[in-house]
């Protein structure tokens, strides 16, 4: 069982903008804006939506096309290669008895697989 579809109305660009202008009015209701044109209101509101981001996407072009200006900011000095990492501690606890452990940071690798091998 098919029905036939009516093919969908084109609105004009005028009446959009009339229809979104007359939206707009203090106390407007977009209902009855959509009524008084023959329109359904949720098309009133998709084209509002639509307006919307087209504003939205407008203000965030004409943000964009400002001149960019360099802005320098000074870094912190970088860690020489004889600034030490601290050292890793670590306390490890099974059953009743509980190690504290001390391991150069320098060393982190040798850290972890000597964690890896202790806790299994």
């Amino acid at each position: 069982m098919h029905s036939e579809r009516t093919p969908r109305r084109r609105h004009s660009a005028e009446l959009k903008a009339q229809v979104l202008a007359e939206c707009e009015e203090p106390g407007a209701s977009i209902a009855a804006v959509a009524q008084s044109h023959g329109l359904n209101a949720n098309l009133v509101h998709k084209w509002r939506r639509a307006q919307h981001q087209a504003k939205a996407v407008t203000a965030t072009q004409a943000s964009d096309d400002t001149t960019s200006t360099f802005v320098a900011l000074q870094l912190p000095p970088q860690l020489t290669a004889v600034s030490v990492a601290p050292d890793i501690r670590i306390e490890l606890r099974r059953g009743a008895t509980t190690a504290n452990i001390a391991w150069p940071g320098q060393a982190a690798s040798e850290c972890a697989a000597w964690l890896r091998e202790w806790l299994r």
